[in-house]
């Protein structure tokens, strides 16, 4: 029994139950499946729930019938005795909810039967995968706007936990939603406490990722990696400090990921190392910590791996150190892909947001808000390490340990604003008020005007001329056209 709804779910589901075609962007955690349940049960006939993976599927299948309510999934896991069971009882209800894959909506067996059944209405779930914009597209996603052609008068609900103002219009054009009501919901959460580091090298991030286990002594850690090398490596070293340490990645078999899954859930390990091949489904409400040894490729990817942690709503920490070859692998990747030009050019943009978000802001959580276009507007949140620097839920490194496993590095001199003069530090506060003003009327995160190393870099180079500006840290011809005159008239 329901007492109340969570944020923005009463409005998307009196969309859905009005007819209207629906787009939901709403983050992990944020209660998107009760937003095509609950009318479900309302609306007489079938709901189709496309969902990617078998797991998920399964895990949702299993709690819906606990509540006794009409649910059955099709998918090549199940015998043909399963599958008859499951649409005899269909027969039997005046509501069902069905979840299939996207593969499956192929099928001509499928098509002929959707053709012939009252269908209520279409629910996609983790549609970005429609999108070639997004960061997790899927040819078969791309293929589902065929419902659409075959019954043109069922309402379609299109949920993502993340898209861009980009990819949600990606998502209206390849699923053909007719004028569908948007609703962005949910990505303020009040408490994770974000906190990014940047590192000279590998020793600096394991005294950060050491503390921070230090730290967290209680409850779940997710502890993200750019690579199954790198995945193993870190397993390694942490087994070495605990004896509860898990990996998981791609390369493994069918059978050791669903081992490794079944083992993180039952706490047979708290602290998981993983690629981002481990994540969507899973459900652990005491994540306190999740970490990031790399940057990842994109905005959209790093929030919904971040958005695991807290999900029961107590205090919990996003931690991402990186250093300066991090950003070179994610090019490498991109490099490597065999995306049109158009794409590659669109995650090179991502990961330029992704760095720049990464070197440091006026407020991480606002501009998150802002980036993914959510009805909330904060204008300080009071727990990002922007924000607070001093909270004592800031993970601190641990400076000195024994025996350390990598030969430590001459460090290169950072740039230390706190060592600037009166005059630098006047110039650098009208700085940042310029970057906050011209991107509160863009409407636009203050990082992707330029990052706060770009502001360090222009206090510390004091250009004078366009010519200069060029060597300043982050600055494209693009961006000294546009904002040169302002900022050589704050340095003046």
């Amino acid at each position: 029994m329901l007492d109340s709804f969570r944020l923005g779910q009463r409005e998307i589901i009196e969309s859905l139950i009005q007819g209207k075609d629906v787009l939901a962007v709403m983050p992990t955690g944020g209660g998107k499946s009760l937003c095509y349940q609950l009318p479900a049960m309302i609306i007489e006939g079938i709901t189709i729930v496309i969902s990617p993976l078998i797991a998920l599927m399964d895990d949702q299948v299993n709690n819906l019938k606990k509540q006794r309510i009409p649910v059955g999934s099709i998918h090549s896991g199940m015998r043909l005795e399963e599958k008859r069971e499951v649409f005899n009882s269909m027969k039997n209800s005046k509501h069902f909810l069905l979840y299939i894959s996207p593969e499956r909506t192929q099928n001509e067996g499928f098509v002929r039967w959707f053709k012939e059944h009252k269908i209520s209405f279409i629910a996609i779930d983790e549609s970005h995968c429609v999108s070639q914009w997004g960061h997790d597209f899927r040819t078969e996603y791309a293929q589902l706007s065929r419902l659409r052609e075959l019954k043109k008068e069922i309402p379609f609900i299109a949920l993502t936990a993340t898209a861009t103002p980009l990819v949600k219009r990606d998502i209206i054009d390849q699923l053909r939603l007719h004028h569908p009501a948007q609703h962005v919901y949910g990505f303020y959460r009040p408490n994770l406490f974000y906190q990014v580091e940047f590192c000279q090298d590998e020793f600096d991030k394991e005294a950060y990722v050491l503390g921070a286990i230090n730290q967290f002594k209680e409850g779940r850690i997710l502890i993200y990696c750019g690579t199954r090398k790198s995945v193993e490596e870190w397993a390694s070293l942490l087994n070495s400090y605990s004896d509860n340490v898990g990996f998981y990645h791609a390369g493994l078999s069918a059978s050791e990921r669903q081992q490794i899954q079944e083992d993180y859930s039952n706490r047979k390990f708290r602290i998981l190392v993983a690629t981002n091949a481990f994540g969507m489904g899973i459900d652990h409400p005491d994540v306190r910590l999740v970490l990031h040894t790399q940057i990842p490729g994109n905005i959209e990817s790093y929030y919904q791996e971040i958005g695991r942690a807290g999900r029961d709503g107590q205090k919990s920490t996003c931690l991402l150190v990186y250093s300066k070859k991090d950003k070179g692998l994610q090019s490498f990747f991109i490099n490597a892909s065999r995306a049109e030009k158009k794409i590659k050019s669109m995650r090179w943009e991502a990961l330029d947001a992704m760095t720049n978000y990464a070197e440091g802001s006026e407020c991480r959580h606002s501009d998150i808000l802002i980036y993914f276009n959510d009805k909330k507007r904060i204008k300080k949140c009071g727990h990002c390490d922007t924000c607070d620097p001093s909270s004592l839920r800031n993970i601190k490194p641990i400076k000195k340990r024994p025996n350390p496993t990598k030969k430590v590095k001459k460090k290169i001199q950072a740039i230390d604003p706190l060592n600037f003069s009166a005059d630098q530090k006047n110039k650098m506060k009208k700085l940042r008020l310029w970057r906050k003003e011209y991107a509160s009327r863009k409407d636009l995160p203050a990082f992707m005007v330029f990052s706060d190393k770009t502001l360090y870099d222009l206090i510390s180079k004091m250009p004078k001329t366009n010519t200069e500006l060029n060597n300043v840290y982050g600055l494209g011809q693009h961006k000294i056209r546009d904002f040169g005159p302002d900022l050589l008239r704050i340095l003046k």
